[in-house]
C-alpha cells in the first residue's frame, strides 16, 4: 500500500501500456515477412491440431489464440498443461501436431521443459517470446519474436498486447483472410485510439469492491481471465472472470444487489447473447460495467470499433489504462504487486 503522492500516470504498468501502439506497429512491420513464409508452412504442413503451453497473462493470451485458431482455421486447439511433462513425465504423441510455445522470459523451468517434451514427442514448435536468446527461443523450431522491449512492471501489459497482435499476424497469414489481414493493419491505430477512451466510470463502481465478476465470451473469453487476473495482481480486489454461458449456472447465486461485474463484448456471434445477460445482471441490482455493447441500465464504457478478432485487444487496452488508475487509487504500487516477482519459477 502507498500514500496519494503517486500519480497513475507516472506508473511503469501506465507508461508501458500506453506504448503498445507504436510498438505493435514496429512488431507487424519487422514479423511481417516471417510470418507470411510460417502461414505458408503451416498450410502446407496442415497441422491435425495445436496445442499452447503458456502460463499467467501468457496463457490468457493463449486462450485468445485457442479461440482464434479454432473460429478461423477449424483445427482443434488445447492447452497443454505444464505438469504433463514436468510433474507427472508423461510424454504425448504430438506428431503432426503444432505447439504454441508462449511466454515473456521464454526461461520458465516447467514451461521451457514442457516445450522441450513435446518438440522430442514431434511437435512442431513456433515460440511467441520477449526476450531474445532465451533458452524457449533455442527449442523452437521458429520464434515469432515479440518486440515489446524489456518490461519493468511486474504486471504485464505491452507484452501481452504484442502476444495476441503476433498472434492475430500469424493467424491473418496462415488462414490467407485478406479481411482479418486489413484488420490487422489497422491495428496499431486502433490501439492508439483505444488508449484514449475514458473508462473512469468503472472506478467510482470498483473502488469500494471487495469481490467481482469479469466476463466475456469466445474470443474475448481469455481477454476476461487476463482482466481479472490484474485486478488480483495490482488492485488487491478478488476477481473471477467466467463465460457468458457458465456464469449463468451456480455463479449467477452470488449476483445481487451491487455486485459488481465488468463484461467485454465483442461485435460477432456471441453479442446477443453477452448483451441479454448484461441485462439480466442490472434487473437483479448488480452494478454492470459493460465494454463493447449498449444495454439499458448498465454502466457503457465506450470501446472502438473494429473487426471482431480485433476488438478484444483494443478493449483490453483500454482496460489496462482505468486499471492502473484504478490500482492508485485503491492505495496500491501497480508496479510492484505484493510478492510477486517478474519471472515465476514453477516446477
Amino acid at each position: 500500500m502507498l500514500g496519494e503522492t503517486i500519480v497513475a500516470e507516472t506508473t511503469l504498468m501506465y507508461q508501458e501500456a500506453g506504448s503498445s501502439a507504436v510498438l505493435a506497429a514496429q512488431q507487424l512491420a519487422a514479423n511481417k515477412a516471417q510470418a507470411a513464409e510460417l502461414g505458408a508452412l503451416l498450410r502446407k504442413m496442415k497441422p491435425r491440431a495445436v496445442i499452447t503451453i503458456a502460463r499467467g497473462s501468457s496463457d490468457h493470451a493463449a486462450t485468445f489464440a485457442r479461440y482464434l485458431i479454432e473460429t478461423q482455421l477449424g483445427i482443434l486447439t488445447s492447452s497443454l498443461a505444464p505438469s504433463i511433462s514436468s510433474v507427472y513425465k508423461v510424454s504425448l504423441d504430438l506428431e503432426g501436431v503444432l505447439c504454441l510455445a508462449v511466454s515473456q522470459s521464454g526461461k520458465s523451468p516447467d514451461l521451457v521443459k514442457s516445450v522441450e517434451t513435446a518438440k522430442a514427442a514431434g511437435a512442431y514448435v513456433v515460440a511467441l517470446v520477449n526476450a531474445p536468446g532465451s533458452p524457449l527461443e533455442a527449442i523452437a523450431d521458429v520464434t515469432l519474436p515479440l518486440m515489446a522491449g524489456p518490461e519493468v512492471s511486474v504486471a504485464a501489459t505491452k507484452s501481452f498486447i504484442l502476444t495476441l497482435t503476433a498472434v492475430l499476424q500469424l493467424v491473418s497469414e496462415w488462414s490467407a483472410d485478406a479481411q482479418l489481414a486489413d484488420a490487422v493493419s489497422a491495428l496499431p491505430g486502433g490501439l492508439a485510439e483505444a488508449w484514449r477512451e475514458d473508462w473512469s466510470a468503472a472506478l467510482d463502481v470498483l473502488k469500494p469492491a471487495r469481490n467481482l465478476f469479469v466476463v466475456g465470451r469466445g474470443l474475448g473469453f481469455g481477454l476476461a481471465c487476463e482482466a481479472a487476473l490484474k485486478f488480483k495482481e495490482t488492485c488487491g480486489l478478488h476477481a473471477e472472470a467466467f463465460s457468458s454461458a457458465e456464469v449463468q449456472h451456480g455463479p449467477m447465486a452470488l449476483v445481487n444487489q451491487g455486485f459488481p461485474v465488468l463484461a467485454f463484448a465483442q461485435r460477432d456471434e456471441t453479442l446477443p447473447g453477452l448483451a441479454e445477460l448484461a441485462g439480466r445482471f442490472a434487473e437483479r441490482g448488480a452494478d454492470v460495467l459493460l465494454a463493447g455493447a449498449e444495454v439499458p441500465g448498465v454502466h457503457v464504457l465506450p470501446a472502438v470499433a473494429a473487426h471482431p478478432a480485433v476488438e478484444p485487444v483494443l478493449l483490453i487496452q483500454s482496460f489496462y489504462r482505468m486499471a492502473a488508475q484504478l490500482s492508485v487509487a485503491r492505495g496500491f504500487d501497480p508496479d510492484r504487486p505484493p510478492h510477486l516477482n517478474k519471472v515465476t519459477s514453477t516446477l
